[in-house]
């Protein structure tokens, strides 16, 4: 095992083999990168008064900031400075992630095996990236750009926006914020379930797609773009796109608006 205190602006080259990366921050800006190329590297730019620990241990590498035994209350906003970091991670694209920050920004990008990003307050970005994916903020925004495989995202209060995606399930909920999702060609087996408590839910589905469709607005109405559906009053439409045997589409809405919009295909897209 090798273990680092940084308390400054440094840079570390880790030339263990690293299979899972463990993140566990209080509060800043935090980049994990998947890479083909090199060791794995620890860069921190900026640092606040308490220091970050980094270890490595059996193709783990762990990074954190030793938690507070006690939480200072009202006092979060001054207390969380003296633990801002601006931390940079790269790992090989095969890494198993695991990622927590209490109050900041989380950037993951570029990972094969998947990645779990638990934020209380903040914003996650979510981009290229293949397994099971799965985010969850209290109080913030998700955006998840191409991803693949199976994606869980999650917000109490917060927007939820994925597109260009071609993950085979899709599970997206808020309780106050709304849910946008633009999918790309979803393959066999979709799966996709969207739900909102009090929010605006848009999801845009390719023309040709295959899907059963299953849309319901209990307290609000819902917009189609598909004629070939069934609308039933202002806020219920069900039916099938194609032969409705490549999967499923469910969106439910306690109060707001659902709009269920059409994507166009081009010529290069359907032959793919």
């Amino acid at each position: 095992m090798r273990a680092w205190k940084i308390t400054g602006a440094e840079r570390l080259a880790v030339e263990e083999p690293v299979n899972n990366l463990s993140v566990s921050l209080v509060a800043g800006r935090l980049n994990v990168v998947g890479s083909d190329e090199g060791p794995a590297r620890v860069e921190i730019t900026s640092i606040g008064e308490r220091p970050v620990e980094v270890s490595v241990d059996d193709g783990t590498l762990t990074v954190w900031h030793e938690f507070p035994k006690k939480w200072p209350g009202v006092l979060w906003w001054l207390f969380g400075s003296r633990y801002k970091v601006d931390c940079s991670i790269v790992v090989p694209v095969g890494t198993v992630v695991e990622l927590t920050v209490v109050s900041g920004v989380v950037i993951a990008s570029s990972l094969r095996n998947g990645a779990t990003v638990d934020v209380t307050s903040g914003r996650v970005t979510l981009l290229g990236i293949d397994g099971g994916v799965r985010g969850k903020v209290i109080s913030g925004s998700v955006e998840a750009l191409t991803l693949g495989g199976e994606v869980d995202l999650e917000t109490v209060s917060g927007e939820i926006v994925v597109a260009d995606s071609t993950a085979h399930r899709v599970a997206a909920r808020t309780i106050s914020g709304s849910v946008t999702c633009d999918l790309d060609n979803p393959p066999d087996n979709t799966d996709v379930q969207l739900d909102t408590v009090s929010g605006e839910i848009t999801v845009r589905v390719r023309e040709d797609s295959d899907l059963r469709v299953s849309v319901n607005a209990v307290s609000g109405h819902v917009v189609n773009a598909f004629p070939e559906l069934d609308q039933v009053g202002r806020g219920t439409v069900t039916g099938r796109l194609g032969s409705g045997t490549r999967g499923r589409l469910a969106v439910n809405a306690t109060s707001g608006t659902i709009s269920l919009l059409r994507r166009p295909v081009d010529d290069e897209e359907a032959s793919e």
